[in-house]
């Protein structure tokens, strides 16, 4: 298969396949002429890639994964290790987004009834800089 094919195959774009080869995830075989081709392997292979991504694994992660499976041992510690990292590291970043909401609607609250004023020699923004939240 060539990249247009195997982009078509899984619904992809050409740069993602593009991209997955030049980091090395994907490594097709090279006619006489240059051309690169890209066998069934490949397809699973790239399968497993996007599956992994929307997932949240890293580039890194999956390159982690496919090192051991080639050394025929089995991933799936690895993948439950890394997965619960990014489980954690997701709920963080969600709490942290949570909180940034919050402190988004009680400004947009505070400033509703609040003048325009140009800027002084002390501020740039005196809703930005006297907001309440951003003090506690």
């Amino acid at each position: 298969m060539r990249v247009k094919q195997i982009a078509d195959a899984l619904d992809i774009s050409v740069d993602t396949v593009r991209y997955y080869t030049r980091i090395g995830l994907l490594v097709p075989n090279r006619s006489h002429n240059g051309y690169k081709y890209y066998r069934p392997a490949d397809v699973t292979r790239l399968r497993f890639i996007l599956s992994a991504r929307s997932l949240g694994f890293s580039v890194n992660d999956i390159k982690e994964i496919l090192v051991t499976s080639s050394q025929t041992n089995a991933p799936c510690p690895t993948v439950r290790r890394v997965i619960e990292k990014r489980l954690k590291e997701t709920e963080q970043r969600y709490q942290d987004m949570h909180e940034l909401r919050e402190r988004m609607r009680l400004a947009t609250s505070e400033w509703q009834n609040k003048p325009d004023q140009p800027p002084t020699a002390d501020t740039i923004c005196h809703l930005i800089e006297g907001f309440t939240a951003l003090k506690s």
